[in-house]
């Protein structure tokens, strides 16, 4: 009787929570069950353990959560090595985890096998690349945001000085060129006054630093968005920080199936809640947040001029909707031409020279 021939090694994944001191890495098996799990230091004998871990199952597919944000260092080490990573997003395996029996319960070993049964199970996932230009100009978006809000701060904190000092304060969109000549016209006398002009005084000067560093920020951010070649600022209402804002946070628009799919992930689709014979939506909270914002943006700038897009916004208002309404329909017809922009871009840059 001719013997059987081999089946196939049955598919394993190696599953990954990364923290920024420790990886915990779990086997799961086609069945969802887990077979091993390891959890080692972030460190190059880390990681020798965790190849000597995953060797066991030679044909297992590799699964990080987060691998393009805290899992992106081990990303890259493994990509060097010619293995592939999945992306498995935390809120998918967190899902996963709540799902799960075990009445919630949350550890390392846990998270780790969550992030296994979503990559068994979900019926799309993206295959992690850890693009560094993408990566610097996320950098540099994220560096400027936080000397912005540092502005903001120190600027809301001067403000209610000036209020105490002056008479009604300053009126909105204090500069620093306003507070400095505020300031010089008073000379109060009481130790309290004295005391809270010196601050505002302090507090002044970190505005003008603040404001040399968001301006330096500003233009190596220009730069950078410049250097990647993309067309977006062509549109109206997209300069180059919104620019490199969108390049930044979308990562590689590859990666979206379509311009719905890029809706989505902007939090500017709308959600359906329909039942029965009862058809209708509501409005998604989902969606990154920043580039919802850029979108906004980009809208507002459009309403305010002659532009397409305040031609779409005014029929939206012609027919009945509210302000709000019209601006979200703009704003979801804005990411499809944001989405087949960097699409192009992307088409012309894999174009043959000459």
């Amino acid at each position: 009787m001719p013997s059987a021939a081999p089946s196939a090694p049955a598919p394993v994944v190696i599953a990954i929570d990364p923290h920024k001191a420790s990886w915990t890495a779990v086997a799961v098996d086609n069945r969802l069950q887990p077979l091993a799990a390891i959890r080692i230091e972030v460190n190059r004998d880390g990681y020798r353990q965790l190849r000597r871990f995953a060797g066991r199952w030679p044909h297992a597919t590799w699964a990080v959560e987060g691998a393009t944000g805290l899992g992106a260092a081990l990303t890259a080490r493994l990509s060097a090595d010619g293995v592939d990573v999945v992306d498995v997003p935390a809120k998918l395996a967190r899902r996963v985890r709540l799902l799960s029996t075990g009445h919630g319960r949350k550890t390392d070993q846990a998270d780790t096998l969550s992030v296994g049964i979503a990559a068994h199970t979900a019926a799309r996932l993206n295959t992690a690349v850890v693009d560094e230009a993408i990566a610097a100009l996320r950098c540099l978006t994220e560096h400027r945001d936080d000397l912005v809000r540092s502005r903001t701060q120190i600027v809301n904190r001067l403000h209610a000085l000036l209020a105490q000092l002056i008479p009604a304060g300053l009126p909105r969109g204090l500069t620093a060129d306003n507070a400095a000549a505020a300031l010089r016209s008073i000379r109060p006398r009481a130790v309290l006054a004295r005391t809270m002009r010196q601050v505002a005084v302090d507090l002044l000067g970190e505005v003008r630093r603040l404001d040399r560093r968001i301006t330096e920020a500003t233009a190596t951010l220009s730069a950078a968005a410049a250097a990647s070649g993309t067309t977006l600022t062509d549109l109206h209402g997209i300069g180059d920080v919104t620019a490199a804002k969108i390049l930044a946070r979308s990562g590689a628009v590859n990666r979206f199936r379509s311009e719905s799919a890029f809706a989505s992930y902007c939090g500017v689709a709308p959600i359906e809640v329909s039942s029965g014979d009862i058809q209708r939506h509501r409005l998604s909270r989902a969606g990154d947040r920043q580039l919802n914002y850029a979108l906004h943006v980009m809208a507002m700038a459009q309403i305010k001029r002659a532009t397409p897009g305040r031609d779409y916004y005014q029929r939206k208002r012609a027919a009945g909707k509210t302000h709000k309404e019209a601006m979200r329909c703009l704003k979801r017809r804005l990411a499809d031409v944001v989405y087949r922009t960097m699409i192009k871009d992307t088409e012309t840059s894999l174009l043959p020279a000459g």
